[in-house]
């Protein structure tokens, strides 16, 4: 599956509605962004199952405001609706991939007491 454009209109369901998702904020006028593109494209048709999507800086301001984006391409996971992972500069492929992985064996449940523990 390869990656799909996210939106003001359709970010917030497609984190909800998918176990884990995958985002590259990236602009085209940005170099790094262009080079991280087809590793991400790859990584994205290695893992089906997997919602790899992007999100024009330019084109969604608002969205890349809300969630504080200050340098390109900046990459996010969600895992079961959680921000759980937030980097800036592009990963090289094998990266990546550690990435994903990890992101499959995390303990959701550890996780989300973590997030709860320091919310107190």
């Amino acid at each position: 599956m390869s990656s799909i454009t996210l939106t003001s209109e359709n970010f917030e369901t497609t984190i909800a509605e998918n176990s884990i998702v995958l985002v590259d904020f990236w602009a085209s006028w940005c170099g790094p962004c262009r080079q991280f593109s087809p590793v991400f494209e790859e990584s994205s048709e290695k893992n089906p199952d997997i919602v790899f999507g992007k999100i024009d800086t330019d084109a969604e301001q608002d969205l890349a405001r809300a969630a504080q984006i200050s340098s390109i391409p900046t990459l996010m996971a969600f895992r079961d609706g959680v921000a759980v992972f937030r980097q800036s500069g592009a990963l090289p492929s094998s990266a990546l991939e550690d990435l994903v992985t990890q992101i499959r064996n995390l303990d959701m449940d550890e996780v989300r007491k973590q997030i709860a523990e320091s919310e107190k």
